[in-house]
């Protein structure tokens, strides 16, 4: 018999919320909606002020996503033609680390009329870097007291993550970090938005918020940082942690007129995109490495054995699911370097072609530069054009492309920045191999999935066959398998990943003569990436040193 129950799983990504209506039984997906958000990133000039934002900011407006629940649930929902009644939960993921600060109702501090003209209190997203300096003396100075957790995120704490952007906050705006009650993921607010009540997510406050072995850091390690910024964790931060795939509450009848779902059906507790996405995929087992493959790449990995890999994110006991320890490592730019190059240095003329040929730019970009051979572009690029997230963790580097020449045509550069997105994830594959946790499976998801010659290439760039997520909506499907198991349609995650996620193995392999040519220019991608990386030549950190005191 058809388990007629439905669940609605909601991913937050950087641009628009999706939402997709999912029957529990076998994680058919009936209907999907998208809602893009009306601020979009704020990187430039803050809403209702227009007030001029400093370098490397990037922030979001809080009411964007309450838009998601008030449009594209109920838009879902109805286009999937479900009973309300047979909905019996709702789930939730979210770019991270993206923290706000929060009264202790939940109302941010931006929503306050006379702070809407304060950056600090907004949302900052995933890819603010304005907090790297802050992020430098966090790990210099866990470097020196000898922190023990601090291997547990391969040696570096990121400037995207939720104590380094707090420490910002504290010492550029003083106020508002007093006024603030809680410093919030955005994943968290969403189900405090949901269903009332305040529950942090285990996967955020373990990746983000250094939690391991169920503790922060000490009082004396935030007194270190800043005499002030002593008690953060217990002031800020403090909450109750649940359970991935467990109950946070039931629907208010606020978020039920919102969504147009009953009141009082399951929220489950938030998470991350990218983690949530594993189950969709049936990525969980021990060594498949899951590449969720979009504006950044996030790659997890599930584990029996507990490892110290350098420069990964994290590693956190049932950061994924419960049982097993979930390893995280990312690139901060993949798509958003593709989007940069074609909308800046690309000519009109391309532009027009694409148009004539009713291809996008990067379905046109994509067919010449891979007109030719691998290496024929006579290119090496590094993939730093929004920072190195793994495996220097290092947001002040920047990017680089070797070997123009005035033969060089922007297809060329097009094709040498898609090679150094692969080669930034081969690099990540090595270092855990090294560590001795080796990935046996890669599993793709996201939306680059769509460019075929992409993957194809970074099949042969890794030497390995990419499986494939079965859905076009891995975050959303994964978020609703939690929906799931918070409803007690399915006993456990695991469960509930058999049941509902979907996988098609071995879709790209490796071709043996295009992957020896890409051995040798991953050979020079190694040597810039540790020369300009690890060899102390801080160039690029000296002309963005430049940069920021001339724009200020």
């Amino acid at each position: 018999m058809t388990d007629d129950r439905f669940v609605v799983g909601v991913d937050f990504g950087t641009l628009s919320g999706r939402a997709v209506v999912v029957r529990v039984s076998d994680g058919a997906e009936l209907a999907a909606a998208v809602h893009e958000y009306a601020h979009g990133v704020v990187d430039t000039t803050l809403p209702y002020t227009g007030a001029t934002l400093p370098p490397d900011w990037a922030l979001q407006v809080p009411d964007d996503y309450r838009d998601v629940l008030r449009h594209a649930v109920p838009e879902a929902v109805a286009s999937a033609g479900v009973d309300t009644d047979a909905v019996v939960g709702i789930a939730t993921d979210f770019t991270a680390s993206t923290p706000l600060p929060v009264l202790a109702d939940g109302t941010p501090l931006c929503e306050v009329v006379e702070y809407r003209d304060r950056p600090h209190a907004y949302v900052k997203l995933w890819k603010h870097h304005a907090a790297q300096p802050h992020a430098d003396r966090i790990n210099a100075a866990a470097a020196e007291r000898g922190e023990p957790w601090l291997a547990r995120y391969g040696g570096f704490i990121s400037s995207e993550w939720e104590y380094a952007k707090a420490l910002q906050l504290l010492e550029e705006d003083r106020e508002l970090y007093d006024r603030m009650d809680h410093w919030v993921e955005a994943a968290d607010w969403i189900v405090w938005q949901l269903c009332g009540a305040y529950v942090r997510n285990p996967c955020t406050a373990g990746y983000k918020g250094i939690r391991q072995d169920g503790r922060y850091p000490s009082l004396d390690f935030e007194r270190a940082l800043h005499p002030d910024f002593a008690g953060f964790a217990h002031d800020k931060l403090g909450a109750e942690i649940g359970r991935l795939g467990g109950r946070a509450g039931g629907l208010t009848a606020c978020a039920a007129e919102w969504t147009g779902l009953r009141e009082g059906i399951a929220v489950a507790v938030g998470n991350v995109d990218a983690h949530v996405t594993a189950p969709a995929a049936r990525a969980v087992e021990p060594g498949q490495m899951l590449a969720i493959m979009g504006t950044s790449t996030c790659h997890v990995m599930n584990h029996d054995r507990l490892a110290e890999v350098p420069g990964m994110c994290g590693v956190v006991d049932g950061g994924i699911v419960d049982g097993l320890y979930g390893y995280e490592a990312g690139q901060s730019g993949v798509g958003d370097i593709f989007a940069w190059h074609a909308e800046h240095h690309v000519p009109g003329s391309y532009h027009d072609a694409a148009r004539a040929a009713g291809q996008s730019i990067h379905e046109y970009l994509t067919e010449r530069s891979f007109s030719e051979p691998p290496g024929a572009h006579g290119l090496v690029a590094l993939d730093w054009v929004n920072g190195n997230r793994s495996v220097l963790v290092d947001a002040s580097l920047s990017g680089l492309v070797v070997g123009q020449t005035l033969a060089t045509r922007a297809e060329h550069v097009y094709r040498a920045l898609l090679e150094a997105t692969a080669f930034g994830t081969r690099t990540i594959v090595e270092t855990f191999a090294a560590s001795g946790v080796p990935v046996t499976e890669f599993v793709a998801a996201g939306g680059l999935l769509t460019n075929r010659a992409l993957m194809q290439m970074y099949a042969d760039v890794l030497r390995m066959p990419i499986s494939t997520i079965g859905s076009d909506q891995g975050p959303a499907l994964g978020s609703a398998i939690h929906a799931a198991v918070a409803a007690g349609c399915h006993p456990d995650v695991l469960a509930a990943s058999r049941a509902m996620g979907r996988i098609e193995r071995d879709v790209y392999r490796p071709d043996p003569a295009a992957a020896d040519v890409y051995d040798r220019l991953y050979a020079e991608y190694v040597h810039l990436h540790d020369h300009l990386g690890r060899g102390g030549n801080d160039v690029m950190k000296r002309l963005r040193a430049i940069r920021h005191e001339v724009v200020r």
